[in-house]
Order: structure tokens, then C-alpha cells, then sequence
């Protein structure tokens, strides 16, 4: 026969439920509602902590993820050739929204699971509400980083699609790599449009014509700035242009002289010779770069091209832009048609501008000239660089992203821009020196002097010397820099 026990038998069940008792014994809690919230907090720094404090390993498990996380960022963000390279790719620009995204609801997970796990009990129902609302209060604040990087990927994803979508050019250097981004030139030279009316139309007229000019090596770039009104652009000799245009881009059979302007060239070339240079998606930009690089005597890699009608939504965008007037600038007005101006931007130093009246600082040439806007137009390209400071462009990310969507187009290569970005910060540690042709004793925009221009160019890229330009009226181009000072006139 079985011996008696002394006492009922110990089942499975019990033990089970004993050694969790004996498990959740070893989990500390709180002593009060402030010890957990701090905690929490602690846990919400450094996921994973709050755990570990509870005597759980699971901690472990949060905190080296996060740990490696970190070092993630790191490894991309603390190099800006390789932050560049994440920038401009879609793709991982997609997996890192979904990564957001999902290391986001983890970490409001972990933060709320936390916060019970350390919470002290019992606590009167005034205490749980407010434990309630600061940790809810805590995730919501938490994720708003989470939230604006999400965006911002969005943005910079769509912004690469529809700018940098690879467009063919006829004219775009062919021999370059992402590991050789220049083709071994030491000049990269990129030609800066601004239109009159949207990108995708054949129609435009280039009212403003600028070349970027920037050493590979050294960073070292000037700018020239060339008028809207120049006659007899020239073509490269090489160039199926040069063919046609020996002479210069005129008007042999007595047309409108209007018509032969250099900003008539994006929009009379392709009308007057379809696919003369080969295969591309925009003949017009090809033709005004062959004509930029006949005229200077140099050669253009790439354009962008900005509509100056939507160039108003860029600078409101930025949170406007500071520029020295120094005389009336008139608003609206066409001296053609005898309609005066509704209104002038009074002269002031220092005069901070929205995107309407920037608009019209860069455009307005009732009482003026082309000269005097085209100089205008080069100051407002320092005034943007100077508002775009890195703490501008991330908080405004999504609206500039936006305009730049609408009012951009360029033949740069998606695959470059990294390079470009590192060549721009060796640009920025320099000074940039920039050039206007205006009306002077060597520069007549009606008939210009194509070698004394070649000459400027030559002197102005040679390497290790400096020329400095003196007054139009010796003969050299206006430094715009001089132009963007306050100097009012009496």
C-alpha cells in the first residue's frame, strides 16, 4: 500500500505559477509614479535600458539593435560623399522610409511596455491618468524626428524621380563614371537657365543666362553672366550648328531681330532644325549650350533649368531673401507696350524679400536695362545660396523639395550628384569670382567681340593667377560682387 503524504501533492500547475511569482519578484518596480516616469524616459533614450533595469535580458536584445543603429547613421551621416550616395538613390530612400517606420512603432512599443512593466502598484486612478498622459505625451514627441525623416525621404525620393530622372541629352559628356565623374576634366562647367514659362515647354525664352565654371581639383569657379539680348551666339566649330550658323545665330533672311537673340535660341533651333544634334529630350537646352560654349570659347557639360515664373514659390519656400537695393526697381510694367509699373521696391540695404517681390528684383526692367537686371540676377543667386543654410533647408525640406519639383530640369546624372556634392563643399571654401558681360568699350551685345570674350574666359580659368576685373569702362566685365553692395544711387 502507498504511504500516506503528510499534505496535498504539489502539481505542475502550482510550481509553474510559483516560479513565475518567484519571476516577477525578481522584476523591480517603481516606488512611485515619478521613479517610473524617469525611467521610462531612460528606456525612451536608450530603448532597451528600462528593461534591463527591470532585471529582464530582453534588454539586451533592444539595446544592441539600437546600438547598431546608431552606428548605422553614423557610418552614412557622418560622411557626405556617403550621404550624398543615399540621398539620390530612390530605392534605398524607400527601404529607409519602411526602416523609419518600423523602427519607430518598435520603439513606442518598447517605450509603453516599459512604463507598465516599472509603473508601481496599486496607484489611485488620478496617478494612472497622469502616467497615461506623460508617457503618451513622451511618444508623440519622440516620434516627430521619426516623422520628419519619413518625410523628408518621401520628398527627396520623389524630388530625384522627377529632376534626376536620367533625361538624354546630345550634349552631355559621354565618358563619365560614377568613379570618374569629371572624364578627367579639370573644368566642369554648368550652364544655369532661367525661363520664362514652365520646364517641360519648348517655347521658352532664357532671360537669364549664367555659366557655373568650377575647378575639379581645386574647387575654384567663377561665373559668367551673359545677356539676354546678345546677337550672333556663336556655335562650335565642330558642331552641326556651326554648319548652318557660320557666322553666328542671325537672321540672314531679315526676320525679327527678336527672334535671334541669344534666349530665342532654346526655342528658334529646335523649330528651325529638329534633331540637328542628335537624339535628346530637350534640343532646346542642347542648342543654348552649344551657344554658351561657341561664345566663351569653352565648353558645358550640363544645364539646369529654372522657371522664373515658379521661381516665386522657391524663395517663399526658403523663408524669403536679403538683398541691397540701391535704386527703384519697378513691379510689373512693359516699356514696349507704354504700361507703367504698379509699384517700385524702394531702396533700402539689407531689404528682406518674399517670393512676389524677389521675383520681380530679378525681372523688373521698367526704367533699367537687361545689364542692370542681369546683374540683379547674379546677386539673387548669392542671396539664395546665403539663405540656404543647412537649419533652413531641413525644417523647410518638404516645401523646397516641392517648388524644386515643379520648377527644375537638368541633364545631371542622378548617378553624379554625390560628386557634385562634394565638389560644391570644396567650391563654398573658396571665393567665388564672377563676371557679367555688360555693355562696355570691348562688349556691344548688338555685334560682340567673340575673341576678346574667349581671351576674359581664358584669363579668367587660368590656373594660379589672378586678374582682377576692373570698371566696364576699361574694357574687362563687371565684378557682380561690386553690384550687390549697397551703393544707392543718388
Amino acid at each position: 500500500m502507498p504511504m500516506p503524504t503528510e499534505g496535498p501533492t504539489e502539481g505542475p500547475t502550482d510550481r509553474s505559477g510559483k516560479h513565475r511569482a518567484a519571476r516577477e519578484r525578481e522584476f523591480r518596480r517603481a516606488k512611485t509614479l515619478g521613479g517610473a516616469l524617469g525611467i521610462t524616459v531612460l528606456g525612451a533614450a536608450l530603448p532597451g535600458a528600462g528593461y534591463l533595469w527591470t532585471g529582464r535580458r530582453l534588454g539586451y536584445a533592444v539595446l544592441l539593435p539600437f546600438l547598431a543603429g546608431i552606428a548605422l547613421a553614423a557610418y552614412y551621416f557622418g560622411d557626405l560623399h556617403r550621404a550624398a550616395d543615399l540621398a539620390f538613390d530612390p530605392a534605398r530612400l524607400q527601404v529607409a522610409q519602411v526602416g523609419f517606420i518600423a523602427l519607430l512603432a518598435a520603439w513606442i512599443f518598447v517605450v509603453a511596455t516599459t512604463y507598465l512593466m516599472v509603473r508601481p502598484i496599486p496607484m489611485g486612478m488620478i496617478e494612472k491618468g497622469l502616467g497615461v498622459i506623460v508617457v503618451a505625451l513622451l511618444c508623440v514627441l519622440g516620434s516627430i524626428p521619426a516623422v520628419q525623416a519619413v518625410r523628408i525621404a518621401h520628398s527627396q525620393a520623389d524630388l530625384v524621380n522627377s529632376v534626376f530622372d536620367g533625361e538624354n541629352t546630345a550634349t552631355a559628356p559621354d565618358d563619365v563614371t560614377k568613379e570618374d565623374p569629371w572624364g578627367g576634366r579639370q573644368q566642369v562647367n554648368v550652364l544655369l537657365l532661367g525661363g520664362d514659362g514652365g520646364v517641360g515647354r519648348t517655347g521658352i525664352r532664357t532671360d537669364s543666362v549664367i555659366l557655373l565654371s568650377m575647378n575639379t581639383q581645386t574647387g575654384k569657379s567663377v561665373m559668367f553672366s551673359l545677356p539676354r539680348n546678345m546677337m550672333n551666339a556663336q556655335f562650335p566649330e565642330d558642331s552641326p550648328l556651326h554648319a548652318v550658323f557660320p557666322d553666328g545665330f542671325r537672321n540672314a533672311d531679315g526676320s525679327d531681330p527678336g527672334n535671334w537673340m541669344l534666349n530665342a535660341v532654346y526655342s528658334q533651333v529646335p523649330a528651325l532644325y529638329p534633331h540637328i544634334l542628335g537624339k535628346s529630350e530637350n534640343e532646346g537646352a542642347d542648342a543654348v549650350k552649344q551657344a554658351v560654349a561657341g561664345s566663351l570659347g569653352t565648353h558645358v557639360d550640363y544645364y539646369v533649368l529654372i522657371n522664373l515664373l515658379g521661381f516665386q514659390q522657391l524663395v517663399d519656400a526658403i523663408g524669403g531673401v536679403t538683398v541691397n537695393i540701391n535704386e527703384p526697381i519697378a513691379i510689373n510694367g512693359n516699356t514696349d507696350a507704354g504700361i507703367p509699373p504698379t509699384g517700385y521696391l524702394e531702396p533700402g540695404p539689407d531689404q528682406h524679400l518674399d517670393g512676389f517681390h524677389a521675383l520681380w528684383y530679378s525681372r523688373g526692367r521698367w526704367g533699367s536695362d537687361d545689364y542692370k537686371r542681369m546683374l540683379r540676377q547674379r546677386c539673387m543667386v548669392d542671396a539664395l545660396v546665403e539663405a540656404a543654410d543647412p537649419l533652413t533647408v531641413l525644417r523647410r525640406y518638404q516645401a523646397l523639395a516641392a517648388a524644386g519639383k515643379e520648377i527644375l530640369r537638368t541633364d545631371v546624372p542622378r548617378e553624379l550628384m554625390p560628386a557634385f556634392v562634394d565638389l560644391a563643399m570644396k567650391v563654398k571654401e573658396r571665393p567665388m569670382k564672377s563676371m557679367a558681360f555688360v555693355s562696355s568699350d570691348k562688349f556691344f551685345s548688338g555685334d560682340p567681340d567673340y575673341e576678346w570674350m574667349h581671351s576674359v574666359v581664358d584669363k579668367a580659368l587660368a590656373p594660379k593667377k589672378k586678374h582682377a576685373a576692373a570698371p566696364d569702362a576699361d574694357g574687362t566685365p563687371v565684378k557682380t560682387k561690386d553690384a550687390c553692395g549697397y551703393d544707392p544711387v543718388s
